[in-house]
């Protein structure tokens, strides 16, 4: 494909998003405020119109669990992370702050009301871990990238035990003796139908100090992307748990699925229509 095609395709993709986007905010907001319906239905949707729109294929390997309250620990490494997630299952993010204050992007993120982090804070965690402790009290599945940060896409960085300190907290919530947590591998595996490299995988990756606006422009430009979503073995959490052991063991369960996927070595499998709160599961492959 030439560049101006390239161009072409990226501009074509705005075009596409920016009415559902011009739609979807107000709708959403007008949602949540008079609470009208379903407010996971619309960002779900959103989600899933972005992915194909944008030319993602997701290819999904076991299923959310449906056991409540649940937390799910995610690796992390580019922006595409939340539509992936977010056209799989109704679920809430924990966001940097900053996101929060974005144009149009911080929109999105607070009608899907993300919970928002300040890492520079120390004071911020027990705050944070409280907000999702009462999100998954109330039956949301709340979504953390338990490293901190992004990575390139072709590691999985260490995982920080801080915040999950919420898993244990939700304990205290009405009938809840335990917690689930969940862990999930996003792998980056295919361009234009060729296996990522190294070199490539890290061009999807959104990371360290790359500007968002010209890598959002590159990644609408040069075609269809493959990502491999893994669902682990959920995690039973009671009291007694130790943070740093289970952090432990959910970013093993992490790196293994990881290493499987970008190796090519698993194998799509559909999700349990209720798996996704009454909204129609998506195939096992999600066309983009």
């Amino acid at each position: 494909m030439g560049l101006d095609a390239k161009a072409l395709r990226a501009a074509a993709t705005v075009a596409a998003l920016a009415p559902v986007i011009a739609i979807g905010i107000p709708l959403q907001t007008l949602i949540l405020k008079f609470r009208l319906g379903d407010p996971a239905r619309i960002p779900v949707l959103f989600h899933r119109y972005a992915l194909r729109a944008i030319g993602v294929t997701t290819h999904v390997v076991g299923a959310p669990a449906k056991a409540r309250p649940l937390l799910m620990t995610s690796n992390h490494s580019s922006w595409l992370d939340i539509l992936v997630l977010g056209a799989i299952t109704p679920v809430s993010f924990v966001a940097k702050s900053e996101i929060a204050s974005w144009p149009v992007f911080g929109s999105l993120a607070r009608l899907q009301r993300s919970i928002f982090v300040d890492r520079a804070r120390r004071t911020a965690t027990s705050a944070v871990s409280r907000e999702m402790a009462e999100r998954m009290q109330a039956g949301d599945a709340v979504v953390l990238f338990a490293e901190g940060t992004s990575s390139d896409g072709n590691r999985v960085l260490p995982f920080r035990s801080a915040l999950l300190g919420a898993a244990q907290q939700a304990i205290g919530g009405e009938g809840a003796g335990a917690v689930y947590v969940q862990p999930v591998s996003i792998a980056y595996v295919k361009r234009n139908g060729l296996p990522l490299g190294l070199r490539t995988r890290s061009e999807i990756a959104w990371y360290g100090d790359i500007d968002f606006v010209p890598h959002l422009w590159a990644v609408l430009r040069n075609g269809a992307i493959d990502v491999t979503v893994a669902f682990g073995t959920p995690v039973r959490v009671d009291a007694s748990a130790n943070r740093k052991t289970l952090t432990r063991e959910l970013e093993q369960q992490v790196r293994r699925m990881t290493a499987s996927a970008l190796r090519g070595g698993v194998r799509p499998a559909a999700i349990p229509s209720d798996a996704a709160g009454g909204l129609p599961a998506p195939a096992p492959a999600l066309e983009g």
